[in-house]
């Protein structure tokens, strides 16, 4: 039997699968702190730019200030930070160096693990993102194998990419990552074993969202596979779209004969925290959920399912739902399978929306004619030409094909001034000037 370690989810994935990334404030994650502290958790899955950019917007709190907040109340425990390596809080690509400056001040504000999280399994691109993270004295990377379904996603496509991480001196451990919840027990049995012999020694963990409920089950025998470390939410910041519940998961796999070694104690007053807080904001719990085979086809994450079915009811074409899954499917085909991981969920569900609506692609969105342009690296497998002929034949196309690379660093100072800190200039770079206004003007986010 194995030791098996906890990554808890709460503080950034289950905040924004059930929350919206805006149901915790500073208030609250320094609350929670000293108590997640105390549980003897591998590491949290911390923030992201996501969350970041929703701190400010929403709360007026400044994000820099609760990492070196958390960090002082949390000594031992790793802080985790995910990103794609090409943007920081907006949609538009960032200049390298200025990807470097935001890797250089989340260690020095306490984040001392990144996930790299390259939506389009670019290999050349995730080790020029773990180099820079290295440089910037991140001490653990983590490179993700983002599990997706398709004609071209099958084991082999997992080994070869477990293998080039392997031999990436800059990727210090590799997950699993499942965002909408889709990675079978029966897959699991061939892919994780498989992915774990060729990584040797490099440690695996396994993320995998409760989406349709079978990560529970994909849990309980993953360790006996070669996973290490499994990742989990807290009470009501577990199951449903976010990640397995932790208390039902650790419950599980000591049943299976493993151990797992947390303070239990602390772990129950962390996951009561989230409850008394869910119940005194009016927060949605996580629930169990139901098998769904429909998201084996279209794979869309739950927040970005409940913000479409929104959308069309909005629009009063809530009956064309199943019309919008089908052609999900379809212009995922056509765009050479991108994985249903931010930024892509969103690209492709609006672009089969557009499609739905009227002629299909008479309507392109400008995320979707950077995506086929390149800007998000290169496509697993090719666009159709059909489509990307489409697409880039307008003018919209050779418009945004033209844009000016991204600002430097240096470029940003001479715009915004040389007497703002680099944190001020990374929010101000990539994000509206009222926003960052009204952070600074709240001043200080209180304790509690």
């Amino acid at each position: 039997m194995a030791d098996v370690g906890l990554v808890d989810v709460s503080l950034r994935d289950g905040n924004q699968s059930l929350w919206g990334a805006a149901g915790l404030r500073t208030a609250h994650v320094l609350q929670v702190a000293p108590l997640l502290e105390r549980v003897g958790f591998r590491a949290l899955d911390y923030s992201s730019s996501t969350a970041m950019g929703m701190l400010v917007r929403t709360h007026r709190e400044n994000p820099w200030d609760l990492f070196r907040r958390t960090r002082r109340l949390m000594p031992t425990t790793k802080l985790q930070f995910i990103g794609t390596g090409f943007r920081f809080i907006s949609w538009q690509n960032s200049h390298p160096e200025t990807m470097q400056l935001v890797y250089d001040r989340l260690v020095e504000a306490g984040i001392d693990r990144v996930v790299v999280l390259d939506p389009m399994h670019d290999m050349d691109a995730a080790r020029a993102t773990a180099r820079r993270l290295k440089r910037a004295g991140v001490d653990e990377v983590v490179g993700a194998l983002t599990f997706t379904i398709s004609a071209v996603h099958d084991d082999a496509f997992y080994i070869d990419l477990a293998r080039q991480m392997r031999e990436c001196p800059d990727i210090d451990r590799v997950y699993v990552k499942d965002p909408a919840g889709i990675l079978t027990a029966e897959r699991a049995r061939t892919l994780l074993p498989a992915i774990k012999a060729e990584l040797r020694d490099v440690p695996l963990e396994l993320h995998s969202h409760a989406t349709i409920g079978l990560s529970p089950l994909t849990y309980s025998i993953a360790p006996e596979l070669g996973v290490e470390v499994v990742q989990t939410g807290c009470g009501v910041l577990g199951n449903g779209s976010s990640l397995p519940e932790v208390r039902r998961t650790v419950a599980n796999l000591r049943e299976m004969g493993h151990h797992v070694d947390i303070d239990d104690r602390a772990l129950g007053l962390a996951c009561d925290f989230f409850g008394r807080l869910a119940a005194a904001e009016e927060l949605p719990a996580g629930r169990p959920q139901d098998f769904d085979a429909a998201f084996l086809h279209h794979q869309i994450a739950g927040g970005v399912m409940t913000t479409t079915r929104r959308q069309l009811r909005e629009i009063g074409m809530e009956d064309r739902f199943e019309s919008l899954i089908e052609e999900v499917g379809r212009v995922r085909t056509e765009l050479g399978y991108p994985i249903m991981v931010t930024p892509f969920p969103q690209m492709v569900v609006s672009q089969a929306l557009f499609n739905v609506m009227g002629e299909r692609y008479a309507n392109v969105p400008d995320q979707v004619i950077r995506y086929v342009l390149g800007s998000f690296g290169r496509p697993t497998t090719p666009i159709d030409p059909s489509v990307q002929d489409r697409i880039l034949d307008r003018p919209r196309a050779r418009e945004l094909a033209a844009e000016p690379d991204p600002p430097s660093p240096s470029e940003l100072r001479r715009h915004f001034g040389a007497a703002i800190s680099d944190e001020e200039l990374l929010l101000r770079a990539h994000m509206p000037a009222e926003q960052v206004d009204a952070m600074l003007a709240a001043g200080p986010a209180p304790d509690h």
